[in-house]
């Protein structure tokens, strides 16, 4: 039998969550996309126990949880933040060496002594991940920890994240930054309406391919599975060939120009997804 970090299974929380399921092995990054309103900081919030769903069952290992605007008392360093939470966990020289380690986690140790009023965006990022670690947490549940950021910042607290899955910590990641979860990798879940719209392994949907045809006129009604762009016309290519694609749009007697084959973006992905999904 798996031993998931996290599973939820048919979760319904209205209006935000409508039989959401999900399974976390440890070591596992899962990112939570969607529009505003689809359900992801919801769904944290069921996970972490700080809401309870109207239905279905969660389970989950001792998590951490950082949310999404994070606040700290202004006049308290990011150690004494950190130092305030480490004493559920020990007492006395342990407390400082959790302290330590969180800071070092979450790359804060050269902020350790500034007032959390003084922190910058990236270092609050850093401290609510430095709370969420404290304790040696298994789970991790972040609330747009990765959005919002400079590319340096994001880079490293990616880059922190990733780590901290390969010492097989869970993470599951509600993100607005679709180029932040390309750098952690890991699975990709799609919501829409408080459902599950499109799901897999990142480096999977990352592979699906387009066909991008430019034509010497706009045709009047694109071939089926096709749709119109500014240059022309695209199709997916799924079970398809290029060759096929092509022949198609022969067979309407389209002047095709050039055309091309690109990979799609984690963008396209979210986006495809939240169009074709039942309303």
């Amino acid at each position: 039998m798996t031993d998931y970090a996290l599973t939820l299974d048919e979760v319904c929380c209205p209006p935000a969550l409508d039989l959401v399921s999900l399974a976390l092995l440890p070591g596992e990054i899962i990112g939570i996309v969607g529009p505003s309103g689809a359900g992801k900081t919801t769904l944290l919030r069921v996970a972490a126990g700080l809401v309870a769903p109207e239905r279905g069952t969660v389970r989950c290992d001792v998590a951490g949880y950082a949310p999404e605007a994070p606040v700290f008392p202004p006049a308290l360093t990011a150690r004494e933040v950190l130092a305030y939470y480490a004493r559920f966990h020990t007492t006395g020289r342990a407390r400082r060496a959790l302290v330590h380690d969180a800071l070092e986690l979450a790359g804060l140790a050269p902020a350790a002594d500034t007032r959390a009023a003084a922190l910058g965006r990236a270092d609050l990022h850093r401290l609510a991940l430095a709370q969420a670690v404290l304790g040696g947490r298994r789970v991790l549940l972040l609330d747009e920890t990765l959005s919002g950021l400079d590319p340096l910042a994001r880079r490293d607290l990616c880059a922190r994240v990733a780590h901290l899955a390969a010492t097989g910590v869970a993470v599951l990641l509600a993100a607005r930054d679709l180029g932040a979860l390309e750098r952690v990798g890991g699975r990709v879940l799609v919501l829409r309406g408080g459902r599950v719209v499109r799901a897999g392994p990142l480096v999977a949907l990352l592979a699906e391919r387009v066909l991008e045809v430019i034509l010497d006129t706009p045709p009047p009604e694109p071939p089926p599975g096709f749709r119109i762009t500014a240059a022309g016309i695209e199709a997916p290519l799924a079970g398809r060939t290029p060759e096929a694609a092509l022949a198609l749009c022969r067979a309407h007697r389209l002047a095709v120009r050039a055309s091309r084959v690109r990979v799609k973006s984690l963008e396209e992905i979210v986006l495809d997804a939240h169009d074709t999904a039942p309303r």
